[in-house]
């Protein structure tokens, strides 16, 4: 009996510096490895074939170096460029006997409009194009007079303007040169143009001045009339490592991306700073090139979490 009430206070004391007992006086391991094991626990991560990754959509880039854009915010409205619009008038008042073209018809210079009769001469000749471009209005009907009205508006549209609404407030930061984001209300539909214009006056009605941007439109992905955003870029401060903002999921309330290793995709943990629409640098967690996931990082956040709901079952 004597024994093992030995063997016991000799647990005790051991048992104070991390041993204990299994089977007997004699029989002992260290708790550290009894209760943890000899292993580090496995990092989370997700594994995907290259062919997985590639029909989830998923794109890897690398950490680096970016600029960071200060930006303003503006709405606005799709316009022709006026330097590229014509309106038709008739030479001579007369009468409209036929018209050629309907709103939405590509011409050429040159190409035939309309053909009116003089009301002087009673001579019929023709309004012909003045350049090249589209049919945006016409206010022309045979059988009408022309008078001194416009009968057609001519607009090439290969560039088009941006018409921003500017507040008194945010004034002194724009001019012209600055680089700009314009964006459509169809998802996609974004392009880069320039301020080329600040209107030295205001609006009395809507107390803002206008800023116009000119944009290349050889798509005709932007139809004059459309509404819009834009980010105006103020200025741009150079970071040493940045990362895409879409590759940034949240994981129990920490920011993480997910990185590129020998065993598929890591979520590491990282803590951000500066941001603008594209990028957000990176302040702590993640070091300059390495391989990290882009586009539909999204996926991995879901296949981690079904990962972990089935380890739980």
């Amino acid at each position: 009996m004597s024994r093992y009430i030995a063997a016991i206070v000799i647990a005790i004391v051991f048992g104070l510096g991390g041993w204990f007992f299994v089977s007997g006086p004699d029989a002992s391991v260290p708790a550290s490895k009894a209760e943890h094991g000899h292993d580090e626990p496995e990092k989370p991560h997700v594994k995907l074939s290259d062919d997985q990754i590639s029909k989830a959509g998923i794109k890897v880039e690398l950490t680096g170096p970016v600029s960071i854009s200060e930006t303003l915010a503006l709405y606005g409205v799709v316009a022709p460029n006026g330097e590229r619009t014509s309106e038709v008038a008739a030479r001579f008042p007369g009468t409209v006997r036929s018209v050629a073209k309907r709103v939405g018809d590509v011409v050429k210079q040159g190409d035939a409009l309309a053909t009116v009769e003089s009301n002087e001469s009673l001579q019929t000749y023709t309004i012909s194009a003045p350049a090249s471009g589209v049919v945006i209005a016409r206010n022309a009907n045979p059988g009408e007079q022309t008078a001194e009205k416009i009968l057609f508006t001519v607009a090439d549209l290969s560039t088009v303007w941006v018409e921003l609404s500017l507040f008194p407030r945010d004034a002194a930061k724009v001019h012209p040169g600055q680089r700009t984001r314009v964006i459509g209300s169809d998802a996609g539909l974004i392009s880069e143009g320039e301020v080329v214009y600040v209107a030295p006056v205001g609006n009395m009605a809507s107390q803002t001045r206008t800023v116009r941007v000119l944009l290349d439109n050889a798509a005709r992905g932007w139809a004059p009339g459309i509404y819009v955003s834009a980010e105006i870029t103020l200025s741009e401060t150079p970071v040493p490592i940045a990362v895409r903002n879409e590759a940034i999921q949240n994981l129990d309330g920490q920011d993480v991306v997910f990185i590129r290793n020998a065993e598929g995709f890591e979520p590491r943990p990282l803590k951000v700073g500066r941001t603008d629409s594209d990028f957000s640098e990176v302040v702590e967690g993640i070091v300059s090139g390495v391989a990290y996931a882009t586009s539909n990082s999204f996926i991995l956040k879901a296949d981690l979490g079904k990962g972990e709901a089935e380890h739980e079952d």
